[in-house]
């Protein structure tokens, strides 16, 4: 569509999602200098109903943005008051104490939040200052100045053709243009992974690691409900398996946050992450919790994990990577909303200053340095070796070397150096022969639920006559490929059940249920073949998340 002519607004910086470290940035961009234009553009509904975490927040973020965040209503409402760990066995469990943990573990000062509902306040506090914010745009494209630099991006693409072509109901969007594009797409987002292909800016990091997170909200037996809870869990079910755990959060209302992580790097292709937590939930100890209880709401998105070592460059010509799209999650605490609104602060602050200098879109290495260098990089550089130990030696290991290291790290030095995550997550998948089926029980409708019935709780809906927007490199490759030396992996490990192979022998058919889609990107991490590439439906299509 590069021959289509487009309408074009000019903006001082333009920014591509309407999360915690997008809307960090244009708060404080707006902060600095009233008169900058700035403009925020999210693929959701509405603000918030593509956020998804835990999550339980580190205000740290907040409180260098709006240290009046209280007295503003931010909705942080439920402060931890208990923090809990549990190894879990089949039958029973065992608690972990707290005083062995590194300092850092500590949830104390943290709040248990819906950063869907955080973001929605924050998006107010942009607006009030002065901040466009336009929802239901998806960014489908990034322009390019004729020096190579990101000049802007393309949104607001609606009524293509089920082929991809024009129709005549197609609107063709508009170009946006910024002296600076920061792009905060979250996960794996589409814009972002084409910037770092084509400056090659991961050359010098590892290879990014991440996690498949699942979450459902439950409202349960007031009796039972404890208020500022946080109960995080290893072990059962997955065992040796995969990597993961689980987090349980009592917020207001009755209401709790129950989640589960499967970390992407596991081997065997009959690992059904969305079925281990289904599971999951039949321990004593959850269903107990769960018993009398109903399911309000589910979701799921991918975590990247890869920390400190993964993080690649963050900066190219007219760009400028924030939060997630750089992968800020520290993963032990299971935190990253954190460091993603310090990110924005700093890349505001860079492209705040380089404005003023009046330069444009030049690289803002100011801002790569503030984030390597400052809290961000101190909080990543101390946990960078657990995730690596857990793929490399096991849960255990990882909880005793992790640990150890963690605390060596407390005093500035580390016993293991900076370890490598070996295999990305797609190569670490290993062929169906080297394994056996895994047998899962069948959900029994009250704690446990099938794929499609729990997506109708995500309040998902595209617009069924768009482009597929999940793309095969090359059709063959699921039935030809996957399916026969993998077992048809993408059947299980998407958590909306996008994928699914129909009839057989000569006759299978690899079919894309792409209305499921939660947004999630586990396809275009995990496939083996690397042959699913995930791109933007629509603006305004995927999940309306209410208070994830």
């Amino acid at each position: 569509m590069a021959d289509i002519e487009r309408e074009s607004m000019e903006y001082d910086v333009v920014i591509v999602g309407a999360g915690p470290a997008g809307l960090s940035a244009a708060i404080r961009l707006k902060q600095l200098d009233a008169d900058l234009t700035v403009v925020v553009l999210e693929k959701g509904s509405e603000v918030g109903a593509h956020i998804l975490s835990g999550a339980v927040l580190d205000p740290v973020g907040l409180d260098k943005l709006i240290p009046d965040w209280k007295a503003k209503g931010a909705p942080l409402n439920t402060p931890v008051t208990h923090d809990n760990f549990y190894l879990l066995g089949e039958g029973g469990k065992v608690r972990i104490p707290n005083l062995p943990m590194p300092p850092l573990m500590s949830n104390h000062g943290n709040y248990i939040v819906s950063m869907g509902n955080v973001c929605r306040w924050m998006a107010e506090q942009a607006e009030e200052l002065g901040v466009e914010i336009f929802p239901g745009m998806s960014c489908s494209e990034i322009v390019y100045g004729d020096k190579g630099e990101v000049k802007g991006v393309v949104a607001g693409v609606f009524g293509l053709e089920a082929d991809g072509k024009i129709g005549p109901n197609t609107e063709p969007g508009m170009e946006l243009h910024g002296k600076y594009v920061f792009l905060s797409e979250g996960v794996r987002g589409s814009l972002s992974k084409e910037v770092i292909a084509k400056y090659d800016l991961a050359k010098n990091s590892d290879v990014q690691k991440y996690g498949l997170g699942m979450k459902e909200i439950w409202e349960i037996d007031p009796e039972k409900h404890k208020e500022g809870t946080v109960t995080h869990t290893s072990g059962w079910p997955m065992g040796s398996n995969a990597g993961g755990g689980s987090f349980i959060y009592h917020l207001e209302n009755n209401q709790v946050y129950v989640g589960f992580v499967v970390h992407l790097n596991y081997k065997n292709p009959y690992l059904f992450p969305y079925m281990e937590f289904q599971r999951f939930k039949h321990h004593p100890m959850i269903a107990d919790l769960l018993e009398g209880g109903k399911r309000v709401a589910y979701g799921a998105r991918a975590i990247t994990e890869g920390g400190y070592q993964s993080m690649p460059k963050m900066t190219a010509p007219g760009v400028a990577l924030l939060g997630c799209s750089v992968g800020m999650v520290n993963v032990p605490r299971i935190k990253g909303n954190h460091n993603a609104m310090l990110s924005g602060i700093a890349a505001a602050e860079a492209a705040h200053a380089a404005i003023r200098a009046g330069r444009a879109s030049d690289e803002l290495t100011d801002y790569e340095v503030d984030v390597r260098t400052g809290a961000i990089g101190k909080d990543l550089k101390k946990v960078r070796n657990v995730k690596p130990l857990w793929s490399r030696y096991g849960m255990l290991a990882s909880l005793i070397g992790g640990g150890l290291d963690m605390w060596t790290n407390t005093f500035g030095f580390s016993l293991f150096g900076t370890m490598k995550h070996g295999k990305n997550d797609a190569d670490a998948t290993e062929k169906a022969s080297k394994h056996k089926p895994i047998d899962y029980p069948k959900p029994d409708g009250k704690l446990s639920f099938d794929r499609l019935t729990n997506v109708a709780f995500s309040f998902t809906n595209h617009e069924e006559s768009q482009p597929v927007h999940l793309r095969l490199k090359d059709p063959s490759i699921p039935v030809n490929v996957n399916l026969a030396q993998y077992a048809g992996p993408s059947a299980r490990y998407c958590p909306a059940g996008v994928y699914e192979f129909v009839g057989t022998g000569a006759d299978t058919k690899f079919q894309i249920n792409f209305q499921n889609c939660v947004h999630c990107k586990t396809c275009d991490i995990k496939d083996p073949s690397q042959n699913i590439t995930w791109t933007v439906p629509q603006g305004g299509d995927g999940p309306n998340y209410p208070n994830m």
